[in-house]
């Protein structure tokens, strides 16, 4: 066998959704070796979804070990990975105990909708006991409403971590003795990597997944005590809070074993830096499960007033500034594709729906608001019923197919609306990524809706690169410097893809008010329902 060649290369693992990833990245940003596995999923419940730590982490054990097999094929000394990043599926909830290292219970997935009681209960809390951000000032009701996003740029909603983690006390006997007892650890995905590659020497998270929390105080990037209070949990079970780019530890064992950590960061702040979005007014979205749009407002912390939220983007290293963004979510987007395929039988594969909805030029009169968990941004409506309106006995696949893709264009133009309304800029073009943005048709719907630039570049791994970048700058591995986004001039210049809007203006304001109506009768479904 030839000799193995010694380079200089980062790797990247990226913990989705469904599936973990191990990509190894050169100095340009070109893929030398991955590799990519699905694990196992849980739905023991209507509404909920659930995954088993052990399986993840044994997924990214998998994917470490073979693609660094993949790079010695290819002829390189598996040595050349200097330094991994981190990016994770952000606000799935992971409790283990602080003495056997072990999972007390499935994790609980960003996007489970079992805690809408325990969200109606910190909203009674809200209303009637209220917030203390300072000694002796109650803040309740709506005043209770705007000190909490004012602290943590977020709203009540069964999406952040902490109203998981407090699900969890509440429901799980074991965890709730373990919180009582200070055995248990908490935290995100990254988080429970870290602890485990680190063979349980470090409890760590990095500002980004924090931010997602409901318990990190967005100026002071720690812990906030009026929220720790607030929602009942010990400090002792958080772990602590670090930038997106330093040296976290080491890996522990395997292939990659004595490698630095040296980036971490939320799944979708991870691809806005890898888009480069680092400048004030750049946007991204991602299309993977859900959709996840970033707009990047600097070193400033916009409030929204229009629905969105306030989060960090990242921060370059312990003393360097936070960057913030703008973010706007999407519960459902590839997940919808997922639900024709899988549940309604419409589609062999999930490429097809490109091809069934260029196979007619309209829906139809169909609309479709995929609400399967309740909307997110800009509505935070967890009663929101799923609807597909506007049926009639014209109505084939093609229509409904064209209609998923038209939704996840009217979700993302709201979002935009929102964010136009609060950073009062104008958005030309729209960065895009993730698995849903490899159908064209799914990009010229967009631009349409939209009535933007829609740009996708050719490599479209964003979220890797980001943790990739993070980890690298932190190091100075071929001289990137986040701060100095001239440093990464040849990072992944290999073009873009435009797709620019071609529908009439009066059909697409006549759509979009089809839409708004649709969105008005999904609203509150839940609450006239009896189970």
């Amino acid at each position: 066998m030839p000799s193995l060649k010694h380079g200089e290369f980062v790797g990247s693992l990226d913990c989705g959704t469904t599936s973990t990833r191990f990509l190894v990245f050169d100095k340009y940003a070109d893929i030398v070796a991955q590799y990519q596995i699905e694990y196992p999923q849980y739905y023991p419940e209507p509404g909920w979804h659930e995954q088993d730590a052990d399986e993840i982490m044994d997924s990214c054990d998998v994917c470490i070990t073979e693609a660094c097999k993949a790079l010695e094929t290819a002829g390189w000394s598996k040595d050349s990975i200097k330094v991994i990043g981190i990016t994770n599926q952000r606000e799935t909830a992971v409790a283990w105990s602080r003495s056997t290292g072990k999972p007390l219970c499935r994790a609980i997935v960003w996007d489970d909708g079992r805690t809408k009681t325990t969200v109606a209960h910190f909203e009674h809390k809200l209303a009637y006991v209220g917030l203390e951000p300072e000694p002796g000032v109650i803040r309740k009701g709506k005043d209770g409403e705007h000190a909490l996003k004012d602290l943590t740029g977020l709203q009540l909603s069964t999406y952040f971590s902490a109203i998981k983690l407090r699900w969890m006390i509440d429901h799980h006997e074991v965890v709730r003795k373990a919180h009582e007892e200070d055995d248990l650890l908490f935290g995100t995905v990254e988080s429970w990597i870290v602890y485990r590659l680190t063979n349980r020497s470090v409890h760590i998270t990095d500002v980004t997944n924090a931010s997602r929390t409901l318990l990190m105080n967005l100026r002071t990037l720690q812990w906030d005590p009026v929220m720790l209070k607030f929602m009942e949990v010990k400090p002792s079970v958080l772990p602590k809070i670090a930038s997106s780019s330093e040296i976290f530890g080491k890996i522990a064992y395997g292939a990659l074993e004595g490698v630095k950590i040296a980036g971490l960061v939320g799944d979708q702040q991870g691809a806005l830096v890898g888009n480069k979005c680092l400048k004030q007014g750049e946007a991204k979205c991602t299309y993977g499960t859900g959709a996840f749009l970033l707009f990047c407002t600097g070193a400033d912390i916009v409030s929204s007033k229009h629905g969105l939220l306030s989060t960090v983007a990242y921060q370059d290293g312990p003393t360097g500034k936070p960057i913030y963004a703008l973010e706007g979510s999407i519960a459902v987007a590839g997940s919808a594709i997922k639900w024709l395929r899988d549940s309604m039988g419409l589609l062999a594969n999930a490429a097809e729906i490109n091809t069934l909805a260029a196979s007619v030029p309209r829906t139809g009169g169909v609309y479709f608001v995929p609400a399967f968990s309740g909307l997110l941004a800009p509505y935070w409506d967890p009663g929101a019923g799923g609807l597909l309106i506007g049926l009639s006995s014209y109505t084939t696949p093609a229509h409904i197919c064209r209609a998923t893709l038209e939704a996840n264009a009217f979700q993302t133009r709201e979002i935009l609306e929102s964010m136009k309304l609060d950073s009062k800029k104008e958005l030309k073009h729209l960065m895009v990524d993730g698995g849903m943005t490899n159908g064209d048709m799914a990009m010229e719907v967009l631009a349409d809706i939209g009535g933007f630039t829609v740009v996708r570049p050719e490599m479209r791994e964003s979220t890797a690169l980001g943790s990739a970048l993070l980890a690298g700058s932190a190091i100075r591995l071929f001289g990137w410097n986040l701060s100095k986004p001239e440093t990464l001039v040849e990072v992944n210049t290999k073009g873009t893809r435009e797709f620019k809007p071609g529908m009439a203006e009066l059909q697409r304001e006549k759509k979009w008010l089809g839409w708004k109506r649709a969105v008005e009768r999904s609203l509150g479904w839940e609450e006239g329902i009896d189970e």
